[in-house]
């Protein structure tokens, strides 16, 4: 059987097929992490690290820490990338690599519930994020082994539409359970109403990741390496030089990619922090970012539709575009009625322009090495944050308010317009 009748399998949900299927339900259970760590996980750490007990620190110190961790984080996931990327090309190893930073992440969102301690608390937080972004590589890479190309559009956006609202389910549970808890009802313990939203979050990002683990094929692959590790950092200094010298049009769309790419993870990862900055109500905040999600559900099957007749690119321009007038708009940003416009603009565009690089990357990259290509990925989309978050600090250390931090986030997406022109006109090695 060829590989393109092994994927055009039999329609199992809304035109996908069951291995299809399967890859988008991994976004759905992850997406629920993800929503957490943005929203209530910082509250959380807050929560239990600032006061004046023996242990305790300052608020200051507590946003200190935290951004430390998520650089830490940044760090430890862009050098780990390379390694994830070799050693899950090989063949029949992407599966077993996949399904056990699935595993170790679920484990560790369940035990950062329990801790006691803040320091306890962070360092869980670190560990279950390393293990979820490891996670991510793997995942992927393997979108070109569950479709055919010509359908890697619509599919990674299901991927994101799909997420985005799935996680609203867990992320509810959780919410009413912060609700419930000391902060806002008092009806039960803090500790209770932790334990339960981390918990209630790690047991659905496990149990709709059982499909992938069962369903996945590694198609694509290169030979076992025994040295892969050893050799994987080397490997992609070799992958650099090749795209640089003979690949002109992935090299500039990872240029591109890194600029605008920023932007949206810088303003997604600092959601809670504009709008405490502009001291609005934190349960209204949350409502928003809810809303968020809902409306990037939209938007992702929105432009997944729109993907059949128009091509990647200038969708691509077009969330660009969107993203460059919503940072702009951040200017006039002073109510929880302005934040929510804010974030109605960033849900407009947030899934379709992720999914649409991913799917785009995937059309330009040899499938054979797919993850390999998609480690480098990852540290162009992870090392990214560290621009956007200069930019936020630089403002504010300046003497800036935050409107005008997140308004200087529309460079990142101006140059990321241009760059990705540029690439457009240039010819892929893989063509």
């Amino acid at each position: 059987m060829s590989i393109v009748s092994k994927l055009n399998q039999t329609k199992v949900f809304k035109g996908l097929s069951e291995k299809e299927f399967s890859w988008v339900l991994y976004d759905v259970g992850n997406s629920a992490y993800t929503m957490l760590a943005c929203s209530l996980i910082p509250i959380w750490f807050k929560s239990l690290a600032i006061g004046t007990n023996p242990g305790q620190i300052t608020a200051d110190q507590a946003t200190a820490y935290y951004s430390i961790a998520i650089s830490i984080v940044t760090i430890i996931v862009a050098l780990m990338g390379p390694i994830c990327g070799a050693m899950s090309d090989n063949k029949g190893k992407k599966k077993i690599w996949f399904t056990s930073t699935v595993a170790l992440g679920v484990a560790g969102c369940i035990l950062n519930g329990f801790a006691m301690e803040w320091i306890f608390f962070i360092v869980m937080f670190v560990l279950t994020k390393i293990f979820y972004s490891a996670s991510q590589v793997f995942y992927d890479s393997m979108l070109a082994d569950v479709t055919s190309e010509e359908r890697m559009d619509e599919v990674s956006a299901y991927g994101y539409g799909w997420g985005y609202i799935g996680s609203c389910i867990p992320f509810t549970l959780a919410l009413v359970a912060y609700v419930l808890g000391p902060d806002m009802v008092g009806a039960i313990p803090g500790k209770v109403s932790v334990i339960l939203g981390f918990t209630i979050t790690a047991l659905w990002w496990l149990i709709v990741s059982v499909p992938l683990m069962k369903d996945y094929e590694q198609v694509h692959y290169v030979e076992n390496n025994e040295h892969a590790i050893s050799k994987s950092f080397t490997k992609i200094f070799h992958t650099v030089k090749h795209i640089a010298v003979h690949d002109k049009k992935v090299f500039w769309f990872l240029l591109a990619f890194f600029l605008y790419i920023d932007g949206v993870g810088t303003i997604i990862d600092n959601c809670i922090n504009i709008g405490t900055d502009l001291n609005l109500d934190t349960v209204g905040q949350v409502v928003c970012l809810l809303a968020t999600q809902v409306v990037a559900f939209g938007g992702s099957l929105l432009f997944a539709r729109l993907s059949r007749k128009y091509s990647t690119v200038n969708l691509l321009l077009v969330c660009i575009v969107g993203y460059f007038f919503v940072c702009l708009y951040a200017l006039t940003l002073h109510s929880l009625v302005g934040f929510a416009i804010l974030a109605f603009g960033v849900g407009c565009f947030q899934g379709s322009i992720q999914s649409l690089s991913r799917s785009y990357f995937t059309k330009i990259i040899p499938p054979e090495n797919s993850a390999e290509y998609f480690g480098l990925y990852d540290i162009f989309s992870k090392g990214a944050s560290f621009l956007g978050s200069a930019v936020i600090a630089w403002v504010k250390l300046a003497g800036g308010t935050i409107n005008i931090a997140v308004a200087a986030q529309a460079i990142f997406f101006f140059f990321g317009f241009i760059f990705l022109k540029i690439a457009d006109k240039k010819e892929g090695a893989r063509a």
